[in-house]
């Protein structure tokens, strides 16, 4: 197997790769729904000022989810993994989910949900809550007459807007009666996007917490489930545990999604993780030892992804795509590390090698000569011989 020269803190020292992990792939359906955040691939031979213009090399962000899809997991679409809010914006998102409902078409049985937020309503001072209903109205249409199921994003508008958890309500009790369909609500926490702290009305997650539950009992025939993204699986089997019967809890945690999965004598949850979207071979590897009840295949499949997943989503926390895009470059999903407004750049070199041996670590390196060749020329751009 092919060595490789890796920075570890002040030295450089030999770091020689094992042999991919053969996962086993299985048809769904899975005893978990699995949604993958899926990332989106630039362009960069694109005439564009990088920082701000968007270009999106369409055929091979539409190739990747072919890949997730083809393992048997589903698609959400036009997430944060995406960089939604983060480079894409709402045109370009519009895009994104036309492009991938047409794409699914091709691929009986697949399964995607899309993300239909405020992105385009800039939070300020003079932005009403009656402002950002609107704009969940319009999104949200717009989502339905593609034909999409929708992933209700939190919104960084309301966050700023709201005075009160009932503000919260009132938004959320508009826009559920009205979708066509039970949407997935997504509580994303201010790791994530520190414009969200404080979501629900208040900045203790529990006291939050009461306030989504109540939305959700409120309306529970408008909604497939919530995905809870704080980082904290005490937090998640809390609510899980007081979810309405038939309303799914899909983890959105990143450091804890194998136990969460799992579950426990009163539940588990379901997933729908940025994380999936690397891992995805792994994923499908595990869901299929769980569907024979063979949970310690299941472990000993996802268990050394986790160090790799709590590497990737370290603090700033906000900075994990360039991590997912990263680990696509390596496995030769794309010809290049370049991300929509160049935010290959929020990670060190120290942070690569480190994911690159626990991306090995955990057997998900495809092609490890590849994988070298790619990660030689990186060192070689930050100077590392």
């Amino acid at each position: 197997m092919p060595t490789i020269n890796l920075p570890n803190g002040a030295r450089v020292e030999p770091f020689t790769t094992s042999p991919a992990r053969d996962f086993a792939k299985a048809t769904p359906p899975f005893p978990r729904v699995a949604l993958a955040a899926a990332h989106v691939v630039a362009d960069p031979l694109a005439e564009q000022d990088p920082w701000l213009d968007v270009k999106i090399d369409w055929d091979r962000t539409i190739a990747f989810r072919k890949h997730l899809w083809s393992l048997g997991l589903g698609v959400a679409e036009a997430m944060d993994t995406a960089q939604r809010g983060m480079g894409l914006d709402w045109v370009g998102a519009q895009e994104l989910i036309r492009r991938s409902l047409d794409a699914m078409k091709d691929h009986p049985g697949a399964v995607m949900a899309s993300g239909a937020g405020t992105d385009h309503l800039a939070p300020g001072p003079d932005v009403t809550v009656d402002d950002v209903i609107r704009a969940y109205e319009e999104q949200c249409e717009a989502v339905e007459a593609m034909g999409g199921r929708i992933i209700l994003m939190a919104s960084r508008a309301l966050a700023k807007a709201a005075k009160s958890p009932a503000d919260y309500e009132r938004v959320y009790a508009r826009i559920l009666s009205q979708v066509k369909q039970p949407v997935i609500i997504h509580w994303l926490g201010e790791m994530f996007d520190p414009a969200l702290e404080g979501y629900w009305g208040n900045h203790d997650h529990m006291a939050a917490m009461d306030t989504a539950l109540a939305v959700i009992h409120a309306h529970a025939d408008k909604v497939d489930g919530v995905k809870v993204s704080l980082l904290d699986d005490k937090k998640e089997i809390s609510m899980r545990r007081r979810l309405p019967r038939g309303v799914r809890m899909y983890t959105g945690d990143d450091f804890n999604y194998a136990e969460l999965i799992a579950g426990d004598a009163q539940g588990y949850s379901d997933a729908l993780l940025g994380i999936f979207d690397p891992i995805a071979p792994a994923v499908g590897g595990a869901l299929a030892a769980l569907s024979k009840n063979d949970l310690s295949t299941f472990h000993d499949i996802l268990a050394p992804t986790v160090p790799l997943s709590r590497h990737i989503f370290k603090a700033p926390t906000r900075f994990y795509k360039t991590g997912v895009v990263f680990m696509a470059w390596l496995n030769g999903h794309q010809d290049h590390f370049v991300m929509v407004g160049g935010q290959q750049s929020t990670r060190s070199i120290q942070h690569f090698s480190e994911l690159f041996r626990l991306a090995d670590k955990a057997g998900l390196l495809r092609d490890p000569e590849m994988a070298v060749a790619r990660m030689r020329a990186l060192l070689a751009l930050h100077g590392v011989a």
